[in-house]
């Protein structure tokens, strides 16, 4: 089996409007059998979005007829592919509470779904770290260091992996080494085997998979997928769950580097 469960869509706000019928039919062609659409869910009505225009999560007008338009995808591609519906929930240090009760409320169109960290708190305000290179470095002086944030970051995505999120909570962790995409840019070497190994057993010991996302491998500051490729071999070391994610916003992102990760 072929399986691509991280994937964007037209309904996207800072992604492309490609259509659901270009990932699909595009998903077919390479030999996938099985996709779950992934989009990033709207964020909690109380919360500031802190990116520029405000753009990270779903409307949550589009929120139903996002479900109602895969329903119908999946009967009308049914004999071809297995399609999944899915979101990528943030998980919002502050916002747990929130965070479940749009859960207990959705959950039930749900096939699949990604739990991610983008947002990390410091001093009561929040920052997104992948959003630009800029925004990382300046918010590592406000933390004190880079390696000061990467503690705060592997702290906050422990905390997702334990807060209780309800029946619905999403049972795949996104992008565990999301903190590594700006790398290159600020030019810090930072050792955190023992923070992503912990994560890792974490994962392992609550019975979540684990995201094996291309993405960072087309990042010009990453240059490597999430978790890295010693840690996807730990994980196989461990019998972590996996699954491949392309995070493709756009169709022609759709399996990038799939060949590299699983073609073994």
């Amino acid at each position: 089996m072929k399986r691509d469960g991280h994937i964007h869509s037209p309904y996207c706000p800072h992604g492309s409007a490609d259509s659901f019928q270009q990932y699909i039919d595009k998903a077919i062609h390479n030999g996938f059998t099985d996709i779950t659409f992934t989009e990033h869910a709207p964020l909690p009505a109380n919360f500031i979005d802190p990116t520029p225009a405000q753009d990270s999560g779903m409307n949550p007008e589009f929120l139903v007829p996002y479900f109602e338009e895969l329903q119908s995808l999946q009967k009308q591609y049914a004999q071809n592919i297995r399609i999944r519906i899915g979101l990528e929930v943030d998980y919002i240090q502050g916002f747990e509470q929130e965070t479940r009760h749009f859960l207990d409320t959705y959950g039930h169109y749900l096939d699949d779904a990604i739990l991610s960290v983008h947002f990390l708190r410091w001093q009561n305000t929040y920052t997104c770290i992948d959003y630009s290179a800029e925004t990382f470095i300046d918010f590592a002086k406000k933390v004190g260091s880079v390696e000061q944030v990467y503690a705060l970051y592997y702290d906050t995505v422990w905390q997702s992996i334990q807060a209780d999120l309800g029946d619905h909570k999403p049972k795949r962790i996104g992008h565990p080494s999301l903190v590594h995409k700006f790398q290159l840019a600020h030019h810090q070497t930072i050792d955190d085997t023992a923070q992503l190994q912990q994560i890792l057993d974490a994962m392992k010991e609550k019975g979540y998979e684990l995201d094996v996302n291309s993405a960072g491998l087309s990042k010009i500051d990453c240059q490597e997928p999430y978790p890295p490729v010693p840690f996807i071999a730990y994980s196989r070391s461990i019998a972590l769950p996996m699954v491949f994610g392309s995070d493709a916003h756009t169709a022609i992102d759709l399996h990038q580097h799939y060949d590299i990760l699983f073609s073994k």
